[in-house]
């Protein structure tokens, strides 16, 4: 069973404030790309999405706060410097 993921009432301000969907912050919260560690309980997911009305490629960056009876969204944001996020294996 998938876990159960949520959304704090900031991470949905913050998402509308940069126009970022909820179905996307979501689809990147479940199926990133890249995870990565942030400290301790805490990751930093993210995904390559382009803008539909310009076609550019940003990185999503979605904070996820891990606990025991699911996942909370803290916060999301999108980024043009993909470079400089992302983590080559």
């Amino acid at each position: 069973m998938p876990r159960r993921i949520e959304m704090t009432e900031h991470a949905r301000s913050e998402a509308l404030r940069r126009q970022i969907s909820e179905g996307i912050v979501l689809a990147v919260a479940r199926d990133p790309e890249q995870r990565l560690a942030a400290r301790a309980g805490r990751e930093i997911r993210q995904s390559r999405i382009a803008d539909p009305a310009s076609g550019k490629l940003y990185l999503i960056r979605v904070v996820v706060e891990l606990e025991q009876a699911g996942e909370t969204i803290v916060t999301v944001y999108r980024t043009s410097r993909i470079r400089r996020y992302w983590r080559s294996a």
